[in-house]
């Protein structure tokens, strides 16, 4: 049976869950390289990642879900500042990472993480959690 590859991940739980709901909808699919970039996470970016492998004769459909998925999971997160869905989870650059992360490097052989935010591409607005709902009884 032939795979395609259709996605890269960089870290275990977002494969995971999206291989999980593959399954459930019945797609043969599994993930390669998954042990490697578990155990070391420095590899990721070597090696390219966790990859998902669909099923050739799969592959149109896992496509159709994960734009779905995709789609529902842009629709649900907005910008606090402007209300646009175009946010995504990034990591933030900037001089704060690569001292520390040469300071690091040189001193214990580890690079150190970076900082993670919420960027909004609409309105350049970044925020580290997302807001939570506004729930009214």
């Amino acid at each position: 049976m032939d795979f395609q590859q259709l996605r890269a991940f960089d870290n275990y739980i977002n494969a995971s869950i999206t291989i999980a709901r593959l399954d459930e909808e019945g797609i043969n699919c599994h993930l390669k390289d998954e042990y490697t970039v578990t155990i070391d996470p420095f590899l990721s970016n070597a090696i390219g990642g966790i990859k998902l492998m669909v099923a050739t004769e799969d592959v149109e459909r896992a496509k159709s879900l994960l734009l779905e998925y995709d789609t529902a999971y842009n629709n649900s997160i907005s910008c606090p500042s402007c209300g646009s869905h175009d946010v995504q989870y990034i990591n933030k650059p900037g001089i704060k990472n690569w001292a520390t992360t040469f300071f690091s490097w040189f001193t214990t052989g580890y690079a150190s993480a970076v900082d993670q935010v919420y960027h909004c591409f609409h309105c350049g607005f970044e925020f580290e959690n997302l807001p939570e709902e506004n729930t009214k009884d």
